[in-house]
């Protein structure tokens, strides 16, 4: 089993969202990505101005150029923003939200140099489908996530090339309908879509995520970290994209005074330990969940 993890923001003291990232810095976080037994991930930049998000996407990518470890570690980029949801941004920065458009789509993947593997986006801030179809159209995996589409929206997003959602659970209300919510269309649809989970028992409770596996399946899901550059340092005050990150004894991030949640810092080591004790999962299906179901999803 060598998981691949394909929603990494940062690692030990590196935060790969930042335009003051340091190749030492990022060559650090590969090399202890490679001592928790993680194979490869999908390093993740999150909403900015697109100006800004060409800028990290360049020097992410002139770093694996640089650094055989961070070659090898990183196999490519995820793009979670900036066409989100304005009502759903958690930790991103709202006022760097704008609609989807093919024009900065492109921009961000030439400064990304041919390594983008995922985008992020709301279907519904997605005028006429326009970029989910781009990028469907040059192999890159579309995600639903910081989004609230209808579940008609949501069909109509999957027949134009959306393939996944996004850390399902998060990124949404904090409180939802009962029943007509992000959580239950996707559900419904989970059988033409690749669901991701945060498992750390923070995001969403163990009792929940067992619930939700048990529809989406071992055979359609993902299991991802979500980390941020706090991962594996303790409790402290950290940057993450520019803003203040407070990272408390139990692991758990969030904004200066927020309820929401800014990423994770839970380790591979550490789900996988929490699939097999806290949702009973087997060796085979741990595998599925973080080996193989993430490669196939994003074509590695």
């Amino acid at each position: 089993m060598k998981p691949f993890d394909i929603q990494v923001n940062g690692y030990c003291g590196a935060d790969f969202c930042s335009g003051k990232l340091t190749i030492q810095q990022c060559h650090r976080a590969c090399e202890e990505l490679a001592s928790d037994g993680v194979d490869g991930i999908l390093a993740t930049v999150i909403t900015d101005t697109i100006d800004a998000l060409c800028g990290k996407l360049s020097k992410l990518a002139a770093f694996r150029e640089a650094d055989p470890v961070i070659a090898r570690m990183i196999a490519g980029f995820h793009i979670e923003g900036p066409f989100l949801n304005l009502n759903c941004v958690g930790a991103h920065p709202p006022e760097c939200v704008q609609p989807a458009n093919v024009d900065d789509m492109q921009r961000l993947l030439d400064a990304a140099q041919g390594h983008t593997r995922l985008v992020t986006l709301a279907p519904e801030n997605d005028p006429g489908l326009a970029t989910t179809r781009f990028l469907a159209s040059q192999g890159i995996a579309v995600s639903a996530g910081h989004c609230d589409p209808t579940l008609d929206e949501l069909r109509e997003a999957i027949d134009a090339g959306l393939s996944m959602v996004t850390h399902l659970g998060n990124g949404c209300a904090m409180n939802l309908p009962r029943h007509d919510n992000i959580i239950q269309r996707a559900l419904s649809l989970s059988d033409r879509l690749w669901v991701c989970y945060i498992p750390d028992g923070v995001h969403i409770p163990f009792f929940a995520l067992k619930n939700y596996l048990a529809v989406s399946g071992v055979e359609r899901s993902i299991m991802v970290t979500d980390t941020i550059v706090a991962a594996k340092m303790g409790p402290g005050v950290f940057e993450l994209s520019g803003g203040t990150v407070e990272v408390d004894e139990h692991g758990v991030a969030r904004r200066p005074g927020a309820r929401m949640l800014a990423g994770s810092t839970v380790t591979m080591p550490q789900i996988r330990e929490n699939l097999a004790n806290h949702l009973g999962l087997s060796t085979e299906a741990i595998g599925r969940l973080i080996d193989r179901n993430p490669r196939q999803a994003v074509g590695l």
